[in-house]
């Protein structure tokens, strides 16, 4: 009798420790809560999940937004300095061939200062018809000025004769104040030597003498 309760006994532990009863045991748990809830319970838990799905999707679509914005502002501020990279190598290459040649123009300027020197210096009562050869060397180097005058024009270089105007430092280089009688003061009185502006850009100051007050 003793032997048959011992078995007994054994057989309700094993059935009680089964697997398939541990997995029922939360569905019936389960089961029984929905039951003595109800099914408001089950809407409510739903909707808790629901509010913190949309909540995370949200802080997402924020954090998108806000590296949208960011990589935009990028490449804003990226095409902005491509297009002032690209102004300015275009004014650099415009620069280079409207002033590439001014070393090349000072030199000549040396060669049209000689021309216009030589031609003042030519006694003018002594070009006449009677004096063929000087007649004909002073009109060959009055042609020659006049020549490289229009090559200098064609190439944006124009001569700078202030004589009378009001001193420009940016143009003009003063070499002496002195009053002069019928000059305003503050006015060009004497030009030395003429200055050049190479498309709008002063290549070589005048040297001039500048009126004062007495």
């Amino acid at each position: 009798m003793a032997s048959w309760c011992v078995r007994a006994v054994r057989q309700s532990y094993s059935v009680l420790a089964s697997p398939a009863l541990k997995r029922a045991t939360p569905r019936l748990l389960c089961t029984a809560t929905q039951q003595k809830n109800g099914p408001g319970s089950v809407e409510e838990a739903e909707k808790t999940e629901q509010s913190t799905a949309d909540k995370v999707l949200t802080e997402e679509k924020g954090q998108l937004e806000e590296q949208l914005k960011e990589m935009t502002d990028k490449y804003k501020r990226a095409l902005a300095d491509t297009e002032n990279l690209r102004t300015r190598s275009q004014r650099m290459v415009e620069d280079a061939k409207l002033y590439g040649i001014q070393s090349f123009c000072k030199d000549l300027l040396e060669v049209a200062d000689i021309l216009e020197k030589a031609t003042e210096s030519v006694p003018k009562e002594e070009v006449t018809s009677q004096n063929p050869h000087l007649k004909n060397l002073y009109d060959g180097l009055v042609m020659t000025e006049v020549q490289i005058q229009k090559v200098f024009t064609k190439h944006g270089l124009v001569k700078i004769n202030p004589e009378g105007q009001k001193f420009n430092p940016y143009e003009h280089e003063a070499l002496f104040q002195a009053p002069v009688e019928g000059k305003e003061p503050g006015t060009v009185a004497v030009v030395t030597k003429v200055g050049y502006k190479l498309h709008g850009r002063t290549l070589r100051p005048a040297l001039v003498g500048v009126a004062k007050a007495s």
